[in-house]
């Protein structure tokens, strides 16, 4: 008999660690996001560490700015960015306050909430595509800027919680280059911070980085 998701709340020394020991240790894990209409929850299949001042692909490489203080705070808090000009990506900040390092939420199973997530994602081929990427988990968890900041590990009522789930085995992790991470940091020699369930069918697909023609 199989034993159901473990639903207590990962407490703050979770993510208080290296992101190179969380990031791979979130794979299983459930993030439950608490709406006006009900909640809805993930299993996390696929995420990438970013390690702050000494990853050239990390948001904090070069210092603290407006949009990127929340990886410089408490562990355990999100950290919402907007990109491209039309999709809201999270993380989860970890190790010291202060040290600037998070892991990417790139994809995971919707365990709860399915038909919340169908209206959010209605372009969605089928289920196992509502959560498959980083922008499509936030939109089918209606997460953008105004949650920055929120805190996922308190015990009280929270828009985010961190649920310890069904953490995954080591040999069922993969490694990899980072998916569109630009020069050294998507080299996946150096940086194989990408950790994925294996042979999971909600992982997203690889994609290097393509540079972005400027308009003339």
């Amino acid at each position: 008999m199989i034993a159901p998701p473990d639903r207590t709340p990962l407490p703050r020394s979770f993510f208080d660690r290296p992101v190179l020991q969380v990031a791979p240790d979130l794979l299983g894990r459930v993030l439950v996001r608490t709406t006006s209409d009900g909640p809805i929850s993930v299993r996390l299949t696929e995420v990438e560490a970013y390690d702050g001042p000494n990853d050239p692909g990390s948001h904090a490489y070069r210092g603290r700015t407006a949009r990127n203080a929340v990886m410089f705070g408490e562990p355990g808090h999100v950290y919402v960015y907007f990109t491209y000009g039309m999709w809201h990506c999270m993380n989860l900040v970890c190790g010291p306050e202060g040290r600037a390092s998070a892991v990417l939420l790139r994809a995971g199973e919707v365990v709860e909430g399915m038909e919340l997530a169908r209206r959010r994602r209605p372009t969605a081929r089928d289920d196992k595509e509502l959560a498959k990427g980083p922008a499509r988990l936030a939109t089918a968890l209606e997460v953008d800027r105004a949650l920055d900041g929120t805190d996922a590990c308190t015990a009280g009522e929270t828009p985010l919680r961190m649920l310890a789930g069904t953490p995954v085995g080591a040999e069922q992790v993969r490694s990899g280059a980072r998916t569109g991470v630009a020069g050294e940091g998507g080299n996946g020699d150096i940086h194989p911070w990408r950790y994925w369930v294996a042979d999971d069918p909600t992982v997203s697909p690889y994609r290097a980085h393509v540079p972005r023609r400027r308009r003339s």
